[in-house]
């Protein structure tokens, strides 16, 4: 391909990416002030200046753009890089296993402080809303995936003495779960430091990270 050629198609992808960008944002605004069941992909083309049409070939359906809201928000400053891959990044520089467990825990805090209210959009459209109930099942099965890599990096790094990669998995999953750090930081009113330091000692106690 020439470099004539290169730079309609790298102009189309970058206004394409901008696209994306405003429609995903407009659909976060109006899920958070209104809620998922009361936001229509109408009211989403009109508050992001684009049609319906666009909304559909640009991102997907409803169910896609509570997705895409949600990966927008879990990936906060690192935006547009996927989580999966500084993630990686970050256990990769861990030298041992509490390190890895250092990682994982700043990672909560993190993650679950800027999702909390889109998981909060999310629990409530569940239960009305079959979209929404197959975006919580796929997210439930995406983290229990990536939790299975940082299993292996504990395991590579002398921890999980005693439990399995799958049974660590699930650990992890169930620590750093959305709803428990729902119920511990805005239910019981744990502190942000709080709520780390006890990711960080359950995950170390029940993990063997030493």
């Amino acid at each position: 391909m020439s470099a004539a050629s290169e730079i309609p198609r790298t102009l189309r992808d970058a206004q394409a990416a901008l696209t994306r960008e405003q429609i995903v944002g407009a659909a976060g605004r109006l899920f958070r002030a209104g809620g998922y069941a009361r936001t229509s992909i109408g009211a989403i083309a009109a508050e992001a200046g684009v049609s319906v049409q666009t909304i559909y070939n640009s991102v997907g359906n409803k169910g896609a753009l509570l997705s895409a809201v949600l990966d927008v928000a879990a990936s906060g400053l690192q935006a547009p890089t996927p989580v999966a891959e500084f993630m990686q990044e970050r256990v990769d520089r861990a030298g041992d296993a509490a390190a890895v467990i250092a990682v994982l825990a700043d990672w909560f805090l993190e993650v679950n402080t800027s999702t909390a209210w889109v998981w909060s959009v999310i629990r409530q459209a569940a239960a009305i809303d079959d979209e929404a109930a197959g975006v919580q099942r796929a997210r439930d099965e995406q983290r229990l995936h990536n939790y299975r890599l940082a299993a292996a990096a504990l395991r590579a790094r002398g921890a999980l003495a005693d439990i399995t990669d799958e049974e660590a998995a699930a650990t992890i999953w169930t620590i750093g779960h959305p709803e428990t750090y729902r119920l511990l930081v805005d239910s019981l009113g744990l502190s942000a430091a709080a709520y780390r330091e006890w990711v960080r000692k359950g995950l170390t106690g029940a993990l063997a990270a030493g």
